[in-house]
């Protein structure tokens, strides 16, 4: 995530993040970049509509940019 917020060729609108989120469709969420308040050293701050969230990276399972995969969790 420290590649997205600082990288100079990408554009944290650009990004999307999936999720685990029980409860959430097949238990995921896709969270769009716009939504990312802030990138802190182990979760990611996300506004939603009941305020601002914290969310683990180890609840990350795929980061996207244009559609390009830049990372995936290793299945386990």
């Amino acid at each position: 995530m420290e590649k997205l917020k600082w990288h100079p060729e990408r554009d944290l609108v650009e990004v999307r993040v999936t999720i685990i989120h029980r409860g959430a469709r097949n238990d995921m969420r896709v969270i769009n970049g716009s939504e990312i308040k802030e990138i802190g050293r182990a979760f990611m701050r996300v506004a939603t509509t009941g305020g601002e969230v914290e969310i683990p990276y180890h609840r990350i399972t795929r980061v996207e940019v244009k559609r390009e995969v830049l990372w995936r969790k290793a299945e386990a």
